[in-house]
């Protein structure tokens, strides 16, 4: 037997387990583009594929109908339908019932069936009404072990030792004996069966199902009831092997309630499906007991289906495990999230020089294949090879260079193309699953008169890109079942749309005119059989999201950032991350002339939330012109920016999930992201404290000088201060000294460690948040396939710290008053701590923690960290210490900064 399902199961497990650290949910990670349910027998819908739950219809409307329902409802001759029925022997009180016995029936349902119901169907109403009086006590009594470490609690809930046992056994013995109807008659013998099996009679249950159960010569649904409890009943008597046979044989022959008997095999037997197959006689017991021992097994379920398959290849429990195997496919292929890493071991990469990219591809994917990986770092790469575009497959112009045979040869995940594609080392696994259950399918597909094995071997030549051959299989097949029919249609849909390796306005207008229901999204209204498990996680991902997910790796792989990002996220998520070539291609997309039909309504509706755009695009590019020191720039663009609304923000109720959540508006005197900007962003600190106000953690320098600086400003008047005091900061004066101080303060203020650092990078205030972060100043961008869970990632643009330091050496350099030298040396110091910051970030540890000398290469890197800390980035804080000590200023510093302190000593 094949071990490749072991390490698919491993790397399952591993993405499972990775995620749950994220408050996932697995059945929520993938796509949903093969409709496990659309099996015919829907009793097997608990069997089929899940993580999250322990049966597949756990937290999901059940479709698996009642066969004791059934056969009531064909006991009154039909004229109630399923509903009414389960309502008259589910949830009808038994007054109700007695009503109707008397004559004077007020119930509704029972004025409608009219007086001579209780006449013609007696036995059955007046079993009913029995059977209502009993329920209330049928459970069995919990008896708590007196050495048991958790406590019970009170046992007031009724149970069937409440009854008087003999008066109650005598009544239904008495009502067993004068039953004329064979079934009501063996409905009596049930109830005789779960009494003793509840009160722990467990002898008495035994005999009670072979005296009044066994000779009535029926096997409906009572039979299999009261064969449950028989089962209990032989649990209870350490009877485990003939208990679980009637387990099995309740599984095998009731609907309704193959969850609990799966259960309950599974307590009575620790090697119970084994033992089943052992005894199995018929065929149909035979494959029925393949399928639990292929249900419950975590190798290769293949040689299971093969023995199902040579017994009857039309069995609907095949089936089963088939859209099983194909499920678990299907999540590996299909993920709806996926992982990127900084392994310097990447094989996706593009060579310079003489080679053309693809020859840089093959020579980059032999020197990949020729080394040995652990096994952690292959499910590294496998994550990072799941989706195959990546912004290193495009040419200098930013088209993607592709081949329509390098699409097809492409190794990497559907759907997703890269030339440069790497390599996997679990894929071979995964393909030697897929190419067994391919050649499974196509067998049986031959056999079968069942179409679905013809969708089946469709979809996995889908997942193995041959969308042509699948496309020729689904038009070849003939069925008139509704959910074959959808399912195919999905499935032309898929191929179609997957298979495009280049999205054109010409392909755009086709997808509006022939799959408008895919991308047109309609209002989902909430119904009853949501659950609040639905509602925290949301919609489970569907082929829409999968095909918006398509078309976005397509546009990022053709250039078109912007339309890539609009496909997956709003115009205001900007805010959270404005990179600026990513909001250039947006704002490209936004000024596009003559937007054709797709673009108008599927991704131009995504630029919603920001009140005036103009404005917003100005905020941001003025906001990244002030970090530069473009002053001037950043004045041009606050200008545009004036009827900005401010930065799109929504207020949560935190108490109430069903309070609206409605757009923040900002008061008067709040920064809003343009306004009221205090001039303590001129100033120095006080003391590093983000969390206090800026009167405590912040200081003003003396600005007499200054008068343009205003007490509040917005971002058109700060810029314009910026500019009168770059343009006085050229003299050679005190004045020129003091105006490139300030800029310096400005530039350090508003970066990354400065109190107002929210200023610039459309942030409301300085409380930390990924935008803080020095971990992504090495990356051109951290987006690899996609703009999807673009709010998941943070990405800044670095700031440029030589930009303060330059104004600071120029203030030095002019300044003639030592105190204030000291002063200005400790924030060239407090920027070149930013530059450390920036390498330490660029230049990671790449110790493995598998590594035997771990600990002692850690320190090693330590050692080297603080070398070049103090040998690079410590310059300013050395001259302070050498030629400052002695003023005011650096003492008063050493009692406020606790590194700098550390430092002088």
């Amino acid at each position: 037997m094949k071990k490749y399902i072991l390490s698919l199961a491993v790397v399952s497990l591993f993405y499972t387990k990775y995620e749950a650290c994220a408050w996932s949910d697995p059945d929520y990670e993938y796509f949903n583009l093969f409709t496990q349910s659309i099996i015919k027998d829907k009793s097997y819908l608990p069997f089929l594929h899940s993580y999250s739950t322990r049966f597949y219809t756990d937290f999901k409307s059940s479709q698996i109908p009642d066969e004791n329902i059934g056969a009531w409802k064909k006991f009154f001759g039909n004229q109630l339908s399923y509903a009414e029925t389960d309502y008259l022997v589910n949830k009808m009180g038994m007054n109700d019932l007695n009503e109707l016995k008397k004559g004077n029936p007020n119930n509704q349902l029972l004025k409608k069936l009219g007086s001579g119901f209780y006449q013609k169907y007696h036995e059955g109403i007046d079993y009913l009404i029995e059977a209502k009086y009993l329920e209330p006590y049928m459970r069995i009594n919990f008896v708590e072990n007196p050495n048991s470490y958790f406590y019970g609690g009170t046992q007031n809930d009724k149970n069937a030792t409440n009854l008087d046992y003999s008066k109650t056994i005598s009544a239904l013995t008495s009502l067993y004996n004068a039953a004329k109807n064979s079934e009501i008659k063996q409905r009596y013998g049930y109830q005789l069966v779960r009494l003793n099996h509840y009160t722990r009679n467990y002898d008495a249950a035994v005999q009670a199902f072979k005296t009044y159960v066994e000779p009535i010569r029926l096997k409906g649904a009572p039979y299999f009831m009261a064969l449950d409890q028989l089962a209990g009943a032989q649990r209870g008597l350490e009877m485990n092997s003939d208990a679980n046979w009637n387990f099995f044989q309740v599984f095998m022959n009731s609907d309704s309630r193959k969850e609990s008997a799966f259960v309950s095999m599974k307590l009575s037997d620790t090697a119970s499906f084994n033992n089943i197959l052992k005894r199995a006689g018929t065929d149909n017991e035979k494959n029925m007991a393949y399928f639990l021992l292929g249900y419950e097994d975590f190798t290769n379920p293949i040689p299971i289906m093969e023995k199902m398959y040579d017994i009857n290849p039309d069995s609907e429990i095949l089936k089963v495990m088939a859209v099983r195997s194909i499920n678990e496919l299907e999540r590996t292929y299909l993920p709806t999230y996926y992982y990127t890493s900084d392994d310097t071991d990447n094989a996706t990469v593009q060579k310079e020089g003489s080679k053309t990219s693809t020859e840089a591809t093959k020579t980059e994917t032999t020197k990949v294949k020729e080394k040995e990986l652990s096994f952690w770092q292959k499910i590294v790469r496998f994550f990072k090879n799941l989706f195959g575009g990546s912004k290193s497959d495009k040419t200098a112009d930013g088209k993607s260079d592709q081949s329509d045979d390098e699409l097809l040869d492409n190794p990497n995940r559907i759907p997703f193309y890269t030339k440069n594609a790497g390599y996997w080392y679990g894929d071979k696994d995964q393909k030697d699953f897929l190419d067994d259950l391919e050649k499974f399918t196509e067998k049986t597909k031959e056999k079968s008169k069942d179409e679905y094995w013809q969708i089946a071997d469709a979809y996995l030549k889908f997942l193995k890109k041959d969308y042509k051959a699948s496309t020729e299989i689904l038009e070849d097949i003939k069925t008139t079942n509704p959910e074959y029919l959808e399912e195919i249609k999905r499935m032309k849909v898929l191929n179609d749309i997957v298979s495009q390796p280049k999205i054109t306005s010409e392909y755009e207008d086709h997808l509006m005119k022939d799959y408008p229901e895919y991308f047109i999204e309609k209002e989902v209204k909430k119904d009853s059989t949501r659950t609040d498990y639905d509602d925290y996680y949301g919609p489970v991902p569907s082929t829409a999201s999968f095909l918006k997910d398509v078309l976005a790796n397509r546009y990022f792989l053709q250039g078109e950032d912007g339309k890539s990002f609009l496909m997956s996220n709003k115009l205001s998520d900007l805010q959270y991350n404005p990179n600026s070539s990513l909001v250039k291609s947006v704002e490209d997309f936004y000024k596009k002339p003559n937007k054709n039909q797709f673009e108008q309504q599927i991704i131009a509706k995504n630029m919603d939330d920001v009140g005036n755009i103009d404005a917003f695009f100005g905020v941001i590019y003025g906001d990244r012109a002030m970090r530069m020191a473009d002053f001037e720039k950043a004045k041009s663009y606050y200008q545009k920016a004036q009827d900005f609304v401010g930065i799109p923000r929504i207020n949560y109720d935190w108490v109430s999930s069903e309070q609206p959540k409605v757009p923040h508006k900002y008061a008067d005197g709040e920064y809003n992201g343009f306004r009221n900007i205090p001039s303590y962003v001129f100033g120095h600190n006080v003391w590093e404290s983000f969390e206090s106000i800026a009167g405590i953690s912040m200081e003003n320098e003396n600005y007499t000088q200054f008068p343009f600086i205003k007490t509040t400003m917005n971002k058109l008047e700060l810029a314009d201060a910026a500019i009168q005091l770059k343009k006085m900061s050229s003299g050679k004066d005190e004045k020129a000294a003091k105006a490139s101080q300030l800029i310096g303060n400005l530039l350090y203020n508003t970066s990354i460690l400065g109190y107002y650092r929210q200023l610039f990078v459309m942030d409301v205030d300085n409380s930390n948040g990924g935008k803080y972060d020095f971990w992504n100043t090495d990356k051109k961008t951290p987006y690899q396939y996609y703009y999807k869970n673009f709010l998941d990632k943070s990405y800044m643009e670095p700031d440029n710290f030589d930009l303060a330091i330059n104004y600071y050496k120029k203030a030095l350099d002019l300044s003639a008053n030592k105190e204030e030298k000291a002063r200005i040396l400790f924030q060239m110091a407090s920027a070149e701590q930013g530059k450390y910051y920036q390498y330490e970030a660029n230049n990671p540890s790449k110790i493995s923690y598998s590594d035997p000398k771990y600990s002692e290469k850690s320190d090693a890197y330590q050692k080297q960290l603080d070398d070049t800390k103090n040998q690079k980035f410590r310059t300013y804080f050395a001259l302070l210490k050498t030629q400052y000590s002695d003023t005011e200023a650096a003492k008063s510093l050493m009692g406020s900064c606790s590194y700098f302190s550390y430092f002088m000593k």
